[in-house]
């Protein structure tokens, strides 16, 4: 428990390093924070709003988790991000169990040339190895935490760590039932794999996937290979049927109360253009827009992969080496992990780097059982790890002054009141909405330039943001009382750089 603890403490403070002062960025961190914060305000946690309006993007468990948060931290950027940064850091625990658990690979892997005609294996064991390597483990935790992209979305206020976690504990209990381990695997994988959709959708069931194929595959195979001793049963120990019952039944618990209030729309929309639409088209620009493109574009993850599990993807091409000669079936079972994940988010058409990411866990637990066998592994983890700190602690700061949101809320934050209204033309992204209401009760309004004069000389506080190039078309005249404020920044979603004055009347 001790090592387990040290773990958790220092992945959470790598994580966190460098959060307090970061502001939330693109467009997700934002909406993901403020639908929380509204959530927690209606005190209604079933249904999710964002700017008051439905958000049927995501289910509400990242939500739940950011609203606890804000208990005990208030409402920021911090509090914000703060259950990712226990989501990443509870990923790797589960890799030092698991990892402490599957053996290193060599001394009992299994001859890869020894494969008969009739694609059975002709196993040769030498098994002389401890029943737990705690190395491979630590090796796995770390290997996961110091790669690039975990690195990134460690500090997001996103779901995808939450999927990240309960992908790999449903991967480690679906392990730990195909080798006959204790009964408690069994709620171990099905609540995973209820946790997994509640964090981000069906995406989450692919560990169903794994243990299906793997189950076929080395049904007849010793268990052996496995690190137990029994033989794998081919009836007797997944019990199927039941456990999708109770993982059902664990969704059913938010799903059908938030179908019923929303008429479907929860699921038209959540399930048919966020899972279904996603796949058969592209959102948000995020992918190829025709069949040529969607063709050139297939390998697209295995390239990125290079990036985003930097810097131990240059290991890679040792591993593949060395798994090619000789490997046993928990590195078969990784390895059909990682290949359905890649293979999913390959077919579907929308794409980004971070996608993948759920197979990041399988990959460090594949690497780490062969640490000894990769050079220079602890140089390039120091090495790593003293990087992003330096980064985290240095970047943040110098990218604050490129968030125009959070400047202009910094700089009027003094003459904001509760009962004043806001409206932005152009420039209304989900940042404003997030920073603003820290001060403003009501919601951000989108408004045409033809409507601009008219609403900030309506009866009332309230103030308007509108691209700085266009403040003398629509007010030739400013009135004196009304306040000024200009922000220069970066639109990270759209990649253009953003100039917006924020016009402010007090009364």
């Amino acid at each position: 428990m001790r090592n387990y603890l040290m773990l958790f403490l220092a992945c959470l403070l790598f994580h966190l390093a460098g959060t307090w002062n970061l502001p939330l960025i693109d467009r997700d961190e934002p909406r993901f924070a403020e639908a929380a914060r509204e959530m927690r305000q209606r005190g209604d946690f079933i249904v999710p709003y964002f700017n008051d309006q439905f958000r049927f993007d995501k289910p509400p468990l990242t939500y739940w988790c950011q609203i606890a948060s804000y208990r005990l931290f208030g409402e920021n950027d911090f509090a914000a991000r703060f259950p990712t940064a226990v989501a990443a850091s509870l990923v790797a625990v589960v890799l030092l169990g698991w990892g402490g658990r599957a053996k290193s690979g060599g001394s009992g892997s299994r001859d890869v040339s020894a494969v008969g005609t009739d694609g059975s294996y002709n196993v040769k064991h030498s098994y002389n190895m401890r029943s737990h390597d705690v190395g491979a483990g630590w090796w796995a935790a770390m290997i996961f935490t110091l790669c690039l992209q975990t690195f990134v979305h460690g500090k997001a206020a996103v779901a995808d760590m939450w999927l990240v976690l309960f992908v790999t504990l449903a991967h480690w209990a679906g392990w730990e039932m195909l080798r006959g381990s204790a009964k408690c695997f069994f709620w171990i994988f099905y609540v995973s794999l209820a946790l997994a959709f509640l964090g981000k959708g069906p995406i989450g069931w692919t560990p169903l996937l794994t243990v299906a194929i793997a189950r076929r595959l080395f049904c007849n195979v010793s268990a052996a290979e496995y690190g137990g001793e029994r033989q794998l049963q081919r009836h007797s120990r997944l019990h199927f049927l039941p456990g999708i019952l109770l993982m059902l039944a664990l969704i059913c618990a938010w799903g059908i109360p938030a179908l019923v209030r929303t008429h479907g729309e929860f699921f038209n929309v959540g399930i048919g253009k966020h899972v279904i639409g996603r796949s058969l088209a592209t959102m948000e620009g995020h992918g190829a827009n025709s069949f040529g493109a969607y063709l050139v574009l297939l390998p697209f993850y295995f390239v990125t992969l290079f990036a985003s599990f930097f810097p131990w993807s240059i290991k890679l091409p040792a591993l593949w080496r060395i798994l090619r000669r000789e490997r046993d079936a928990t590195d078969d079972f990784l390895l059909i992990g990682a290949l359905i994940i890649f293979g999913v988010f390959t077919l579907v058409k929308t794409k980004l780097p971070h996608y993948t990411l759920p197979a990041f866990p399988l990959l460090a637990l594949l690497m780490a059982r062969r640490a000894e066998r990769l050079r220079n592994s602890r140089v390039l983890v120091a090495a790593t790890a003293a990087t992003l700190l330096l980064v985290a602690l240095a970047v943040p700061p110098i990218f604050a002054k490129l968030v125009p949101s959070y400047a202009l809320a910094k700089q009027s934050r003094a003459e904001l009141r509760p009962e004043m209204e806001f409206a932005a033309i152009e420039y209304t992204e989900p940042s404003l909405v997030w920073y603003f209401r820290r001060s403003v009760s009501g919601f951000m309004t989108p408004l045409k330039k033809r409507d601009a004069a008219e609403y900030l000389r309506k009866p009332g506080g309230r103030f308007l943001i509108v691209p700085t190039a266009s403040v003398t078309q629509i007010f030739p005249r400013l009135e004196p009382s009304w306040r000024s404020y200009q922000a220069r920044g970066w639109n990270m979603a759209k990649g253009e750089r953003v100039d917006v004055t924020m016009l402010l009347k007090p009364q």
